[in-house]
């Protein structure tokens, strides 16, 4: 019998009991790790894998309820609720963000925006939008390769952006540019641009690093306070923190340290034509193939090549995916260019099936193509107009990251 473990933590402890008692055949047999989003990446330190496994247990393990600090109000009980094995978010587990729909800022953080909290403790009434709010509904994305996304330079982001349009491609991406906390520290090599600075985390590339994207998702997701986000989404209050900062921190070096993705059957000739077809029609415009990671101070991190297949740049993708909703200086029809690494086990999370675009709206990766508007229009006409055979080879690539 084979048993998938719950999280790498689990795994690490049934190993360690193996070893303690002498018995070989307590570790029952796992999945290979190209089959998992879940695990380190490889080259830690003794010390940074303790911290790994720290932080795997806060993210997963950690159920938060009213004794705890929940709540009052909330949308998850815990991190893993809403990222089952580290993987994409299912319709159940989708948030809602309203209240902005322009640069100018959000006009009801007054009325608990900018996130619905639409369940309760007992005793406690859930949120509702509040009329004339527009709003937008986020499928929770999956965590993995996040510490490789974080230290791409900004930079090499503003190389790939091309705001005019300059050399008449149709494609021109632009970076989110948001005033970001005190309490983030700006890389060294950060740019700002009158006191803001480019953002790559979220839908919309809300959040500056995954600090940024963890502290939030504590506060507004789970109503849980912390030393930097100190104010009860309820109440409005300032409490005594309900996190540890150590174990934010742990939380934030797991996500940092998730692997990549690991592609699967990349010799395979199917494969390898669905590969040139998706360069050929336009995808790889915007789903940017190779990356380059800057320094980083975790070694396996720093200085890499990577394929994540984002430029992690906003881009206009028509009137069918305009919410009416947005956040900093994207407009409401922009979005994050999504990374397409382990596209193929999103069903794993997803409760067997693809729950794809920001909100979940599209069932299968064939969909999720006809729904690219805006920027995207010539790459899915492309794509609709590919031969029956190209169109299964993209798909069966797409499938295989």
């Amino acid at each position: 019998m084979s048993i998938k473990f719950k999280s790498f933590a689990q795994l690490i402890m049934m190993f360690t009991i193996t070893l303690l008692v002498g018995c070989e055949n307590i570790l029952p047999s796992s999945p290979a790790d190209h089959e998992l989003l879940d695990g380190p990446v490889d080259g830690l330190t003794y010390d940074q894998s303790a911290q790994f496994i720290r932080g795997d247990i806060g993210f997963n393990d950690d159920i938060f309820t009213a004794s705890t600090g929940l709540g009052p109000v909330f949308v998850a009980t815990s991190c893993g609720g809403c990222h089952a094995g580290d993987g994409k978010g299912h319709p159940f587990t989708t948030l809602t963000r309203f209240g902005q729909i322009d640069s100018t800022g959000n006009q009801f953080l007054d009325q608990f925006g900018p996130q619905l909290q639409h369940r309760a403790l007992p005793g406690y009434t859930p949120e509702q939008i509040p009329p004339g709010a527009t709003f937008s509904k986020f499928t929770p994305p999956s965590n993995t390769g996040l510490g490789f996304l974080e230290i791409v330079s900004d930079a090499d982001l503003l190389t790939m952006a091309d705001p005019d349009d300059s050399n008449n491609d149709g494609i021109s991406g632009v970076p989110n540019w948001i005033s970001i906390p005190t309490y983030i520290t700006p890389r060294s090599n950060s740019i700002s641009q009158n006191g803001k600075f480019i953002c790559r985390f979220g839908k919309k590339s809300a959040a500056y690093n995954l600090l940024h994207q963890t502290v939030n998702a504590y506060n507004q997701d789970m109503g849980i306070t912390s030393v930097y986000s100190p104010f009860d989404v309820y109440s409005g209050l300032e409490t005594d923190p309900e996190v540890s900062t150590q174990k934010l921190n742990d939380v934030v070096f797991y996500l940092k340290t998730l692997k990549a993705p690991i592609p699967r059957n990349q010799d395979d000739p199917e494969i390898i034509t669905g590969k040139q077809v998706f360069i050929n029609v336009g995808c790889e415009s915007c789903h940017k193939q190779t990356l380059t990671t800057g320094f980083s101070p975790i070694e396996s991190l720093s200085n890499k090549i990577i394929h994540p297949y984002t430029d992690l740049l906003l881009h206009d993708m028509g009137s069918e995916l305009d919410d009416r909703y947005t956040e900093g200086s994207a407009r409401t029809y922009e979005w994050r260019t999504p990374p397409l690494w382990g596209l193929g086990l999103s069903p794993n999370s997803q409760g067997g099936s693809y729950f794809l675009m920001h909100d979940g709206r599209a069932t299968s990766i064939e969909s999720a193509i006809s729904m690219h508007g805006g920027e995207a229009k010539a790459s899915n006409t492309n794509y609709q107009n590919l031969s029956q055979k190209d169109k299964d080879a993209l798909i069966k690539f797409l499938k295989s990251l």
